[in-house]
């Protein structure tokens, strides 16, 4: 009898290959995940999920995503299932995926909890650090079976993450207000990704002690926080007008020294690689604020 042919059929009836593909994960919301195999149908329901699919080799396995999903271009090809802040649960049940990957503070998460009442599994992810944003890059390669190009992503990012680390953490702090709008004003708080570049760049953002992720403050109270640079986003990559309305209050550090700056949203604002781009530019123009401390 040929023994060792004999028994790896026997280990093969024993552990089938789908149990050996089983996933076990836990989402950042403390949930365990589980699935029978890397995901083949997955909906992002948000534009940086769909985004940071694409940026680990499992863009074609892609089959619904939400409004502003633009990045890389491909993204605009997929189907809408509505906007992250207000899902189309049944254009999400008639796609048939065996994968929901939803963002904790920008979707409902009462509505996560319908799809999951309603059979779909349901990934919930926050990535609140820019740390995060490489593990978050490993746990989607999991889910969907992209593990090396994953690997490869995330350990670009954090060897770019470093770099800027050595350069600029240890310089002299610079106090920030994060502009997100205008009417109404809002901010980023301690908790938002937004708060862990600001600190990346040497910067002190002026309202992060607050606990809110995206907190509305008053004029007022920027004033007496007196920030030495304002950064501010809008909606795209033009300056908004609204940043100028700072202009009359001359007695505020920021608006003295003219360091009132624009970064495009989308490279500020999403949990994807591309928050290296925003941030390496949050990082040159504290250096800005920096100098022109010596011009006064």
């Amino acid at each position: 009898m040929k023994i060792l042919p004999w028994l790896a059929l026997t280990a093969s009836l024993l552990c089938p290959p789908a149990a050996l593909a089983e996933l076990n994960l836990r989402d950042d919301a403390g949930h365990t995940v589980k699935l029978a195999g890397p995901a083949k149908r997955i909906i992002a329901l948000a534009p940086h999920i769909a985004e940071s699919l694409f940026a680990i080799g499992a863009g074609e396995r892609l089959v619904g995503t939400v409004d502003y999903s633009d990045y890389p271009p491909e993204a605009k090809k997929i189907t809408r299932v509505g906007g992250y802040s207000r899902i189309d649960l049944e254009a999400v049940v008639a796609l048939k995926p065996d994968l929901v990957i939803a963002w904790e503070s920008g979707n409902s998460m009462v509505q996560a909890d319908k799809l999951k009442a309603l059979g779909l599994t349901v990934y919930i992810s926050q990535p609140n650090t820019m740390a995060n944003i490489a593990n978050q890059l490993e746990r989607l390669g999991e889910l969907a079976g992209t593990e090396a190009s994953a690997r490869r992503a995330a350990q670009a990012f954090r060897q770019r993450l470093v770099t800027l680390q050595q350069r600029y953490s240890q310089r002299p702090p610079v106090r920030v207000f994060y502009q997100i709008w205008q009417t109404p004003l809002i901010t980023v708080g301690g908790p938002q990704i937004i708060s862990d570049a600001i600190k990346l760049c040497g910067g002190d953002n002026v309202f992060g002690h607050l606990p809110q992720m995206a907190p509305r403050v008053s004029t007022e109270a920027v004033l007496a926080a007196n920030p030495e640079t304002i950064i501010a986003t809008g909606m795209g990559d033009a300056r908004p007008d609204w940043l100028h309305d700072w202009d009359k209050w001359r007695q505020m550090t920021a608006v003295d020294r003219d360091n009132l700056f624009h970064i495009n949203p989308d490279i500020m604002q999403r949990h994807t690689p591309r928050i290296l781009d925003g941030a390496a530019k949050l990082c040159a123009f504290l250096d800005i604020a920096r100098s022109r401390r010596r011009e006064k």
